[in-house]
């Protein structure tokens, strides 16, 4: 079926059945986040160990992300996806199931691998269905992940709350995302976008191109990776805030971000995909940066929440700034762009860490802001013959 065939209903079908796919990938990242203290106190693990065992998400993620671009390529999204889809409902119970730390970071290598090649080919299979709707619509698929991480989150901690096992809640989760992911089997559309030809100009993505996309979304996620890891300590440590006061400035980032991407259709629309890069890292540089040097809490939670606003959509942007470069090798340039955003995202709290150790956490958090501005002085980087302001 090609892109510019496709009936209002049958687009409509697909889009939704993508949506289905960030959904479920968002619920199994939020249930298992919510029940690692569960599946930490069961196997009896320290901290130093069950940071080791977390090591094969992210190795798992890496390793997965180095192949599927290839595959998508070559067989395309919906049959790389689509599988992908229901192993992540399986390889979710893994982990509840394991007996040592060893057997742990082997099964979370494999949730990790599984997520990690979704996470390429459910982006991919976006970028051809925005293509097909002829209008930016990567931020709402992105938006729906978020929704899905806090739907898992907040089921987790429910079943956590009714003291069911881990084993019982990833049971749970993983059959409802078994539900969806044959949900979307029925509805996703086999589309494949125009071949470009092998070589294609600088219009449609050489790899420099490309590699200064990855280089934005590890900027990005950098600033994830510290808000997430960070913002509340900040609160805590360097405000005197107290504990719950202090955990409002993750929930106003996190709350931000997802309203920012429920936006971020229409705003790419009105302004273009590089304006809205501009506009969002320039607000989160100063949102962030004025609520350091504002040196009070509240000003620290706005400012983090301005933080979580710019940043909401620059990554869907620049995913679909990578897939709209070369069709025909759509697959491995958003494989890169999501592997190095990946480990600005796992790097980003370390890298936070070392500097607050040699100037202070304060001076430390900056450092994302800076590199929001950077993206905002990169945004050039997103024009493509499809979007150009």
């Amino acid at each position: 079926m090609h892109v510019t065939t496709l009936d209002r209903t049958a687009l409509l079908r697909g889009r939704v059945a993508v949506y289905l796919l960030f959904l479920l990938a968002g619920m199994a990242i939020g249930t298992w986040t919510a029940r690692i203290p569960s599946i930490k106190q069961g196997l009896g693990l320290s901290d130093g160990e069950l940071s080791v065992g977390l090591l094969g998400i992210a190795a798992g993620a890496i390793a997965g992300m180095q192949v599927v671009g290839r595959l998508v390529d070559r067989y395309g999204s919906v049959k790389v996806m689509l599988p992908m889809a229901f192993a992540q409902g399986l390889v979710l119970i893994l982990p509840a199931l394991m007996p040592n730390l060893v057997s742990l970071a082997i099964a979370l290598f494999a949730f990790g691998a599984v997520h990690g090649t979704l996470d390429v080919a459910m982006n991919a299979n976006a970028v051809e269905i925005e293509q097909a709707t002829g209008r930016p619509i990567m931020s709402s698929f992105h938006a729906v992940f978020s929704i899905g991480g806090f739907l898992g989150a907040a089921t987790g901690g429910l079943l956590a709350q009714a003291a069911l096992s881990p084993g019982a809640t990833f049971t749970a989760v993983a059959i409802v995302i078994v539900a969806l992911a044959l949900w979307g089997a029925r509805w996703a559309l086999p589309l494949t976008a125009q071949a470009a030809p092998t070589g294609a100009g600088p219009a449609s993505g050489g790899g420099g191109g490309t590699l200064l996309l990855g280089v934005l979304a590890f900027c990005c996620m950098i600033g994830e990776g510290a808000a997430a890891d960070w913002s509340s300590v900040y609160l805590s440590e360097s405000l005197n805030s107290s504990d719950g006061f202090a955990a409002a400035a993750y929930a106003a980032f996190s709350i931000m971000m997802t309203a920012g991407r429920l936006a971020g259709d229409r705003l790419a629309t009105l302004m273009g995909p590089v304006n809205l890069v501009r506009a969002c890292g320039a607000l989160a540089a100063s949102g962030l940066g004025l609520g350091l040097l504002a040196d009070h809490q509240v000003a620290a939670v706005i400012g983090f929440g301005c933080f979580g606003a710019g940043l909401s959509c620059i990554v869907p942007q620049v995913f679909s700034a990578a897939g709209r470069r070369d069709p025909a090798r759509a697959g491995k340039a958003l494989a890169r762009v999501a592997s190095l955003g990946y480990v600005g995202f796992l790097s980003g709290p370390v890298l936070i860490g070392g500097a607050a150790e040699l100037i202070g956490l304060p001076r430390a958090l900056a450092v994302p802001a800076l590199l929001a501005l950077f993206v905002a002085l990169a945004a050039r980087a997103l024009r493509t013959p499809s979007f150009t302001k």
